[in-house]
Order: C-alpha cells, then sequence, then structure tokens
C-alpha cells in the first residue's frame, strides 16, 4: 500500500537471484540463461517506461524530490556530481530513484548493503552485474572476479565499466532514436548504493565508506554516476580525506495529507476506507509518519471497523459512521500501546486496571488518594518516559548528571547517611526556595536523550529482576522495544505543551527545551511506570 524501500522489481529480482542457487529451480535458471544470454539491457528497468505524470502521482509528496532528482541526473550522457539520498524509513528513496531509472531508462548497477553485508560481497556484487555474470551450476556458483581488496574492486571495476561503454557507445550508435521498451537508453552507468550506514556495523576498519565516498575522484570516469542511499544524515559521514562531497536531497515523513494519499490508493470502497482514515490517521501519525508502520497497525483495525457492516462495498451514512466509530473506539487505545511502547513492567497500565477495583475500597479509608495519583488523559509509556527526562532535566544541574547517574543507568543510594542538623535544614530548605523561584531550567537535545537512555535501561534492567523473580507467578514478557521515533514524539510533546522550545543558545548554537509540568503531574508519570523519580530528584 505505501512506497516501502524494498522495491519489486522484475528484472531487478532475476539479476539478484544469480547471487543465491535455489536448488529447486537450478534446472530451469540454467535452460533459461543458456536461452536467453544476459545483454547490455539486463542494466535496464524492466518493464515499460513510465511517463513523468504518472511517476509523480505514484509517490504522493515527492513532487519536489522527483524534480530535483531529475534536474540533478541532467540531460541524456551529461556528467554528474555524486548524489547522497537521505531520510527515515518508508519514506520513498529507494522506490523513487529506481522508478526514475525506469521513466529515463538508463542502464544503472544496484547493490544493497543489507544484502551485501561485506566488502567482498559488494565488491563481487557490482563487478557480476556490470560483466553480466550470473551465478549458476556450470560456473560452480562462483563470481566473475574475486575481490577482497578496495584496490582490487577499483581494478576490476574500471576494467567492467570500460567494457560496459564501450558496448553503449556501439549500442547507441547502431539503435534509431525510437528505441523499443526496455532498451538501454544513453552512454552513462550508474552505480546506486543502498543502506549506506549498515556499512559501519560490518566495516571494522572504518576504511570502506571514505573509498566509496572517494570513488568518483579514484576512477575519474565522467561516464559514470554514484548515488548513495542513507537512512543517516550526510554529517555522519563526515571525513578530512577530502573527496569530492554527494549532493545532499532529503526526504521527509510524509505529511498527514501524503499519508492520506498512499492509504487511499487502490481500495475498493474508498468512501468508507476514508471515513476509517478520518478516525485513526491522526493519533497515529502524531506518533509516527512511517508507513510501513502504519500499514501493520492500520490493517486489523479496519477489520474491526468493518465487521458491524452486512457488506463491505456499502456506503456508510452519518448514522452508521458514528456506530462504527463507537464499535473501533475501545480498539485504538490498545492499538497504540501495542505498537508504540518501551520495554517496562509488564503492561503497568493494563495490570493496574485490574488491580484498581481491589484497592479503591482501601483507598477511600485513608482519604482517597488513589484517585489524585491517575493521569486522567493517555499517553503511549515512551512518551511518559521522555516526560520524566525532560522534568529531570529541567530541575536538576546538569553538572549532577554523573553523579546521578553511574554507568549501568542507575544512580547509586548506598551512601553512608548523616543525620542532619539545624543549619543544613535550613540551606536545603532555602536552596529549595530558589530553586522554586528560578523555575525549570532549560537543557539541550544531547542532554535529554541522554537521560532518556538512562531510566529506560533502568526500566529494562528492573523488567529483568521481575521476570527472574514472578517466573511462576503469570507476569508478562514485555516483548515491545524501546521505539526509535524519540524526536518525533518529542515535537508531538512540545506541540501538546507538555515541553517548550525555547531559543537557540549563541555559545553551543542548539536548540533548548524546558519542562512545563509541574512535580505533581510528573509523579503521577512516574507512579504509572512504577518509576523512582523522587531517587532522582536534586533537592539542593
Amino acid at each position: 500500500m505505501g512506497k516501502e524501500e524494498s522495491p519489486q522489481i522484475t528484472r531487478r529480482t532475476t539479476r539478484s537471484s544469480s547471487s543465491t542457487p535455489n536448488p529447486k529451480n537450478g534446472v530451469e535458471t540454467e535452460k533459461a540463461t543458456e536461452s536467453h544470454p544476459p545483454t547490455i539491457n539486463d542494466l535496464v528497468f524492466g518493464g515499460e517506461p513510465i511517463k513523468l505524470e504518472e511517476l509523480i502521482s505514484s509517490f504522493p509528496g515527492r513532487r519536489i524530490q522527483i524534480l530535483e532528482l531529475l534536474r540533478l541526473l541532467g540531460p541524456l550522457n551529461s556528467p554528474m556530481f555524486p548524489l547522497f539520498l537521505y531520510g527515515g524509513t518508508s519514506t520513498g528513496k529507494t522506490s523513487i530513484i529506481l522508478q526514475i531509472f525506469r521513466h529515463l531508462s538508463r542502464p544503472f548497477v544496484y547493490s544493497s548493503c543489507l544484502t551485501c553485508y561485506s566488502p567482498r560481497i559488494l565488491f563481487e556484487s557490482i563487478i557480476n552485474q556490470l560483466l553480466l555474470h550470473r551465478k549458476n551450476a556450470n560456473n560452480g556458483y562462483a563470481s566473475a572476479k574475486r575481490c577482497e581488496r578496495p584496490s582490487d574492486f577499483v581494478v576490476f571495476l574500471r576494467e567492467a565499466l570500460i567494457s560496459v561503454l564501450n558496448t553503449l557507445k556501439g549500442y547507441s550508435g547502431k539503435s534509431s532514436s525510437k528505441k523499443p521498451a526496455g532498451q538501454v537508453n544513453g552512454r552513462m552507468i550508474y552505480l546506486i548504493f543502498d543502506n549506506l550506514e549498515l556499512v559501519r556495523g560490518w566495516d571494522k576498519s572504518s576504511s570502506i565508506l571514505p573509498f566509496l565516498f572517494e570513488l568518483k575522484d579514484i576512477l575519474k570516469m565522467p561516464e559514470v554516476g554514484l548515488i548513495f542511499i542513507s537512512k543517516v544524515s550526510p554529517d555522519a559521514y563526515y571525513s578530512n580525506t577530502g573527496y569530492t562531497e554527494p549532493i545532499p536531497i532529503f526526504f521527509p515523513y510524509y505529511t498527514e495529507d501524503s499519508l492520506r494519499q498512499i492509504f487511499m490508493k487502490n481500495q475498493e470502497n474508498p468512501k468508507l476506507y476514508s471515513s476509517f482514515l478520518d478516525v485513526v490517521l491522526r493519533p497515529f501519525s502524531r506518533i509516527t509518519r512511517q508507513v510501513d508502520e502504519l500499514s501493520t497497525a492500520f490493517s486489523p483495525l479496519f477489520i474491526k471497523y468493518c465487521e458491524p457492516l452486512s457488506d463491505s462495498r456499502l456506503v456508510a451514512n452519518e448514522d452508521m459512521k458514528r456506530k462504527l466509530f463507537s464499535h473501533l473506539q475501545p480498539h485504538l487505545v490498545p492499538a497504540l500501546n501495542e505498537t508504540f511502547r518501551v520495554q517496562s513492567q509488564p503492561s503497568p497500565e493494563v495490570e493496574a486496571n485490574q488491580e484498581k477495583a481491589k484497592r479503591k475500597s482501601s483507598a477511600n479509608k485513608f482519604g482517597g488518594r488513589e484517585a489524585f495519583e491517575e493521569i486522567d488523559f493517555h499517553m503511549s509509556t515512551s512518551a511518559k518516559y521522555l516526560i520524566i527526562s525532560a522534568f529531570l532535566a529541567s530541575r536538576n544541574p546538569a553538572t549532577l548528571d554523573a553523579s546521578l547517574f553511574d554507568s549501568t543507568g542507575g544512580s547509586d543510594n548506598r551512601k553512608r547517611k548523616r543525620k542532619s542538623s539545624e543549619k543544613s535544614i535550613e540551606k536545603k530548605e532555602t536552596a529549595e526556595q530558589e530553586l522554586l523561584m528560578k523555575g525549570p531550567g532549560t537543557f539541550p537535545l544531547e542532554r535529554l536523550l541522554a537521560i532518556f537512555q538512562c531510566i529506560t535501561s533502568v526500566a529494562e534492567s528492573s523488567l529483568d529482576e521481575d521476570q527472574q523473580n514472578n517466573e511462576g507467578l503469570g507476569a508478562g514478557n514485555g516483548d515491545s522495544g524501546l521505539m526509535s521515533d524519540v524526536l518525533l514524539q518529542l515535537s508531538s510533546l512540545c506541540n501538546a505543551n507538555f515541553i517548550s522550545k525555547g531559543g537557540t543558545c549563541p555559545l553551543e548554537g542548539s536548540t533548548r527545551y524546558r519542562a512545563t509540568i509541574s512535580e505533581d503531574l510528573a509523579l503521577k508519570v512516574a507512579r504509572s511506570l512504577k518509576f523512582p523519580l523522587s531517587k532522582y530528584l536534586y533537592r539542593g
């Protein structure tokens, strides 16, 4: 439904399948290789070329990026600077660049650092594609060239590129101006490196990334274009080795309107699905804008939404829409909690609800404080930890972070306690009053994320202990991982005025934030997570 990063390419599947032998289809593959030997046209995106209008309409909200890429790729046979496409997961980077090459019918070589998980596999994958080499039983499923070192790769790459370029020149000279579909166009070859951020995971020597960025200067071949695709911004790849810096093109997360257009495509009942999106799109898009995550969350919810209908093809009126909303409403909060939460005590909100009835009677006897300890709004668990982190960053001096949080993420409270004198108590009260008069302080984003990581690691460690101690008591396993969209949740908390965004510090040059919640609200949020907030508060 959405434009995912993994491209669905018929031709690419045929070429990449040569890297992984399939014993079931071995005979068929060998016969197909013998009857249809690879040609230079295999370097072109398979299928009919698409028009520009169709390309732009296929990717809502990406018109600017598509036109910018076409401008940077330039006219036919024009040299280009290296390009660097970056943005979050499921923002359409890979799909768009491949569909652009389908529109242009230009030859290219695509290699993903996800499947090519070592320098040797990456190098040999590129050489195999350029030399039109297919692995099969006849060649023992071996590569055309064995590349262990970058120096070997440069030699083999230069030879393969010269061979391909000579073929392209001869092919373009013989061909007429009107070429049939699926045939190569132009005398340039483009190398596409996808999932570039994964190289840092398997490149222990930290030499492959600078080498790839320097490849343009090493080859000195204007007929070769380089395109890098990454989830990380180009600042993370900064190097002082000196190379031609690629031109960055940013792919932001989809807006709410773009997400609506994406999910509305190819729907059997557009009016019914539009009414469903009116209910679920806004609350979910405040937490994440990733199409794949939203698609996973929406699929079971839409089934629940349609349960009261006898026929899913019916057009719902206003009364039916209200009935469908009432039927879906109880499932929205569990879906939000199930998809976006951090690992902590097993479902504290769910388990607390089960014990509330038992504790209410006893709580009323002691003044009814139980009702005042609960928060009366829904918030994901990771957002609660983010609010606590912001509160601690605003209340505590930055110089005490190292003493409040040890290397394991917890605080060391095993210090020897001494009896406080009247003078020290008076001094402490004065310091508390001064701190209260000053109000919450500001903090940079880096400090907020550091505190967030520390206190969530405390929750994870306490969960492990609880699981060991309560192994036979039926406790849940808390199998959800730490959510990755912390920055997006921070933006949502700023919009909800839980955290205020201030100006930039002239010395640091970064945006500063301030927690606007009271201590009572922070304590309520901490109690809902069973987090010991008082252990981390500085009292003067």
